[in-house]
């Protein structure tokens, strides 16, 4: 009979043991997260693919070596001794730490390391687990920074200075001491951006970040909050006066040109308005509000000055809310009017046309001037209406004077939003039909901002193709590019009464309206000179060639029934005596 001898084995725990290693493994090889295996002296004993892919290390170059090889510079030795006694005292570590790669550069990571007991239950290796959370971290820095930050400037938002603001009105109010707010807009700043282009806008905004950062120091707060308002925001402040004098720097600093890239000449200046705690204000809402309303105020004065809140100035902010509800009503109450301002051919020596100028008789506030109330006009959109109106009237009283037998000519103003929003073009070529006017006797007249922004262009264009004159309003005031005028379908520049004001007295206003008129006549344009109310103004303006006046020296504005009786009466050898202005 066959015998056959042997052993018999059990080798099922085995066979298990080699197949979990063998899972082990290549969950290991398959893992996105890098792991190290590194021994009791922190010697690097074996490692995964993705920790290869994550440092650029192989497993041959690393097996023997200390886990130093990868230490970051941006630590301090100090920090990956403290880590390692912490791993031996307590078998386990966890945490953000710096990292080297083969090639230099440098990750953060998030490290997870334990110990691994061998078989006696003694430590035997110790094994971690590394995440790079580089991108991670740089989102969520980014997001801090957009939550926080004014992406333009790099300046705190709102919402980090509100923050900010309430940390620092709980500091004063257990220190009994005061905070200011500087509540900062930039004036005409819409102008420049309308004329030089949102581009240079924005350096301009960055240039004045970095001047207001400057002036003021590092230990105060400036913020920007939109558009072209900023924010400083003071503490330990003694007193009022001391903001005051603040305000008077930052104005002072901003007298110097300011250097915006490819612009190098722009100069722009703030209007300033302070709020105090807890003098003025208790709450962070209310310091800005408040400080916002100084500011207002400011502008309201003439710009490039400063003011300090008081109470009083929410009356005005009521009053200017109930002006512009009012205004709402004017053309169906029948309040508004038209007043004429002749103006005069210095080489014809003859009335040749008028500016008509609107005016407001409100049956609730009285008369109301342009000043105030073209620019609530303008924000609310009625200007649109109220634009129309008054080129309907315009156009209806020059139709009479001429059919009266006066030869004259008239100008309108025309605003920015009638241009881009509004059917002006339409509304004009409509008007000559129904009235009968030559194109050629009505004048459009266009602030420099208006003309330079290219998005009216079109309308320029259209409004041009009539036969329509146009002329640049102010002039002196903004920022033309003689290149642009060159190319748009302008007729006349009327030089700014700001320069006009001083002739005689100041050479460097001279200069200036002697520079315009020449420029002018060289680009084949009519001159006019606004605000003329002295003859040796008059005198000047006839040597130096500029074509027409305009002003109280000639005339005021007159109701229609006195500008047609002036207009008939009025004769060069009788020219009449100098009139003071009001």
């Amino acid at each position: 009979a066959l015998r056959i001898a042997g052993t018999a084995r059990d080798i099922t725990q085995t066979r298990r043991v080699e197949r979990d290693r063998r899972v082990a493994s290549e969950v290991l090889r398959s893992m996105a997260e890098a792991v190290a295996v590194f021994d009791d002296d922190f010697r690097f004993v074996s490692v995964n693919p993705a920790f290869t892919r994550m440092t650029g290390y192989t497993e041959t170059e690393v097996v023997n070596q200390t886990t130093n090889l990868i230490d970051s510079r941006q630590h301090d030795e100090a920090v990956y001794a403290r880590m390692r006694e912490d791993l031996r005292r307590d078998g386990r570590w966890s945490g953000e730490l710096w990292q080297r790669r083969k090639d230099g550069s440098e990750f953060l990571c998030w490290l997870q390391a334990s110990v691994v007991l061998d078989s006696g239950g003694q430590r035997g290796h110790w094994v971690g687990v590394l995440s790079d959370i580089t991108d991670q971290k740089r989102a969520e820095q980014e997001l801090r920074f957009l939550a926080n930050y004014d992406t333009l400037t790099g300046l705190p938002n709102r919402a980090l200075l509100l923050e900010r603001l309430a940390r620092a009105i709980a500091r004063a109010k257990r220190q009994q001491s005061r905070i200011a707010v500087l509540f900062l807009d930039l004036d005409r700043f819409k102008d420049i951006n309308d004329s030089l282009g949102h581009a240079a806008g924005d350096a301009i905004l960055r240039a004045t970040a970095g001047r207001l950062q400057h002036a003021v120091g590092a230990h105060h707060t400036v913020a920007r909050l939109g558009g072209d308002e900023f924010t400083v925001v003071m503490e330990h402040v003694d007193d009022a006066s001391e903001a005051e004098d603040v305000a008077r720097a930052l104005l002072g600093a901003f007298e110097s040109p300011l250097d915006a890239g490819d612009l190098r000449d722009v100069i722009v200046s703030p209007s300033i308005g302070i709020a105090v705690y807890p003098d003025d204000a208790d709450t962070p809402s209310d310091m800005l509000k408040h400080a916002d309303t100084a500011m207002y105020q400011a502008k309201a004065l003439g710009r490039r000055t400063f003011m300090r809140y008081s109470g009083r100035m929410d009356v005005d902010i009521r009053r200017r809310a109930t002006l512009s509800a009012a205004l709402r009503k004017v053309i169906d109450r029948d309040e508004l009017h038209l007043v004429y301002q002749p103006r005069l051919s210095l080489s014809q020596r003859r009335i040749v046309g008028v500016e008509a100028l609107l005016r407001w008789n409100s049956t609730e506030f009285g008369a109301v001037g342009p000043a105030q109330f073209i620019p609530l006009a303008e924000e609310s959109g009625l200007i649109l209406d109220i634009g129309e109106w008054a080129m309907r009237r315009a156009c209806e009283q020059l139709a009479r004077w001429r059919e009266s037998g006066l030869d004259i000519a008239m100008s309108v103003n025309v605003s920015a939003m009638q241009l881009r929003r509004g059917q002006i073009a339409n509304v004009i070529e409509r008007l000559l039909g129904e009235t009968g006017l030559p194109a050629d006797c009505l004048e459009v007249e266009l602030t420099e901002s208006v003309v330079m922004a290219e998005e009216t262009w079109a309308s320029l264009h259209a409004i041009r193709e009539l036969g329509v004159h146009m002329s640049i309003d102010d002039f002196g005031t903004g920022y033309s590019s003689f290149a642009y005028l060159k190319r748009l379908p302008i007729n006349a520049l009327k030089i700014d009464r700001e320069f006009i004001g001083d002739l005689t007295r100041d050479p460097d206003d001279e200069a200036i309206t002697s520079a315009i008129i020449a420029m002018g006549h060289s680009l084949g344009l009519h001159v006019v000179a606004e605000g003329v109310e002295t003859e040796g103004q008059l005198d000047f303006l006839r040597r130096n060639g500029c074509d027409e006046i305009q002003g109280y020296w000639l005339a005021r504005p007159l109701d229609p029934e006195a500008c047609e009786r002036f207009m008939r009466d009025w004769r060069w050898a009788d020219r009449m005596t100098p009139v003071t202005a009001p």
